[in-house]
């Protein structure tokens, strides 16, 4: 049954307690252990895009602090890897600021999927818009799970990006399902859409078919530099409940707060918790943005008596 843009501005509208109530149960029936996963996101290729989209300070037209970098070598990509599994990290997820990635970077990245699956971790990747063919090669490596964000509704999507169409971004996940791979794809909040707008975003996630296994929401991060370096983002509250509706949409998804934790601050993380969220990119940095530090996150879980998914089993922080 399809979710329709009004049924999720209803869900905006109920009194937050209802809502966080009714978010909770979801996912206390869909996740009765309550465990939080913790991805580790790494930059294997940095700066230098050529897209224009409005919030990445790794677009080689914005003037940020990012330096466009080669591609990393395999090894030091698993020992990335390596340090990510000791820290406690169940999935590994490599990012490539390209467009698109040419066959031959292709075939640098099927060495990386090999090489971290072999670590016994779980392997996504963010590399842009694939065609069929190179899908199939990441699907036939063991890649598990390919990133690739929708960022905000179809109608609000050009005030923030040009060089790509909505309909790349749909046909890439396409491509991603047909060679058999699960979908990592959310966006970013706070851009300056409206709320219905944000509305028609997470119905649209909902109404993939299947929806995606893993969505994540980022907060959105202003940098300097960049055409969204001024935007003030959305009120705390509001993100919460976009995480809350996230949840009731798409009930056996991974709910993961992505950028922009470190702005939240622990008491607006906590109540994501509460509404649903249940994964975290974990580590001090993301692909170009600060995120909160490793230790600062297992205290924070250990406080809230949450569990963490390891590439085992959950484990209780104490």
């Amino acid at each position: 049954m399809s979710t329709s843009v009004e049924q999720v501005l209803e869900l905006y509208e109920l009194p937050m307690n209802e809502l966080m109530a009714r978010a909770a149960a979801v996912h206390r029936e869909n996740f009765p252990e309550g465990d939080i996963e913790l991805a580790t996101l790494l930059s294997i290729k940095t700066g230098g895009c050529p897209e224009d989209c409005g919030y990445c300070p790794q677009a080689a037209r914005y003037q940020t602090d990012v330096k466009a970098t080669k591609m990393m070598d395999v090894e030091e990509v698993l020992e990335a890897a390596r340090a990510a599994k000791q820290a406690g990290s169940n999935r590994f997820c490599m990012g490539a600021a390209w467009r698109e990635p040419k066959d031959r970077d292709i075939e640098k990245v099927v060495a990386m999927i090999k090489g971290v699956k072999d670590l016994g971790l779980e392997t996504c990747a963010t590399l842009g818009m694939l065609a069929p063919e190179q899908a199939k090669a990441l699907g036939d490596a063991g890649l598990d799970y390919y990133n690739h964000n929708l960022d905000t509704s179809e109608d609000f999507y050009g005030s923030v990006i040009n060089t790509r169409q909505y309909q790349d971004r749909l046909d890439t996940l396409q491509s991603v399902r047909s060679a058999g791979m699960s979908v990592c794809c959310g966006g970013i909040i706070g851009m300056g859409e409206t709320r219905k707008q944000r509305a028609a975003f997470i119905a649209k996630l909902a109404n993939l078919n299947p929806y995606p296994e893993s969505v994540p929401i980022n907060h959105l991060v202003p940098v300097a530099g960049t055409p969204l370096a001024e935007q003030k983002g959305v009120d705390p509250l509001e993100f919460v409940r976009t995480i809350a509706i996230a949840r009731i949409t798409m009930p056996t998804a991974r709910v993961r707060l992505s950028a922009g934790r470190q702005e939240l601050g622990r008491a607006v993380q906590a109540m994501c918790f509460m509404a649903g969220a249940n994964s975290i990119f974990y580590g001090d940095k993301l692909l170009t943005t600060d995120n909160p530090e490793a230790d600062a996150d297992r205290a924070l879980l250990a406080e809230l008596g949450l569990k963490t998914k390891t590439a085992c089993k959950a484990e209780v922080l104490v």
